[in-house]
Parts: C-alpha cells; sequence; structure tokens
C-alpha cells in the first residue's frame, strides 16, 4: 500500500480564547482518533482570537474556526484521511470561498 509522501501535522490553539471556547476537548477528541502520519500538537496562539477553538492543518494550510467536539471525526474522515475540505468549518478569513 502506499504511503502519503509527506505527513500532516494538526494544530489546535490552546492559547487563552480557544482554551475558553474548550480547545482542550479539540486536542483530545484529535488525539483519541490517531491517523497514520498525521500529528496533532497543541500549539500556542495562531493569531485569530475570538474565532476559536482554532485548528489548523499543514502544510495543507487549512484553517477550521469554531471546531466542535463532535465535528472532529468529521474532520478526521473527511480531510485527514479523505484529503476533502470540511468547507462548512472552513475558517471564512482564509478561505473565502468555503
Amino acid at each position: 500500500m502506499e504511503q502519503l509522501s509527506s505527513s500532516r501535522c494538526v494544530r489546535v490553539c490552546q492559547n487563552r480564547t480557544c482554551k475558553k471556547q474548550g480547545a482542550a476537548l479539540i486536542l483530545k477528541a484529535f488525539q483519541s482518533l490517531p491517523v497514520l502520519n498525521v500529528t496533532v500538537t497543541p500549539s500556542g496562539c495562531l493569531g485569530q482570537c475570538g474565532n476559536g477553538p482554532m485548528v489548523l492543518v499543514l502544510p495543507d494550510r487549512v484553517w477550521y474556526s469554531g471546531v466542535l467536539p463532535q465535528e472532529v471525526p468529521l474532520l478526521v474522515e473527511q480531510h485527514l484521511l479523505g484529503g476533502q475540505k470540511v468547507k462548512q468549518m472552513l475558517y471564512y478569513r482564509f478561505h473565502p470561498q468555503g
């Protein structure tokens, strides 16, 4: 079976505002659904305060905002495993078309 050539990193903001909005639960949800070649890491402020919890997928440079714990399985299945952005969760500032 062919592996994806590059590994991905999912950064979940754990700074003040995101933390108040439940970012620790988002991080836990990602960590409970491990994906081959995907590293999940807590991150410092991603500079988008008030729109969180923020999730940034690298190297794809795809931003998700206002992520809820129950949405994480969809994000894992559709984006990390399926390679398709989850349009309804995209952060409008960086993905205006959704």
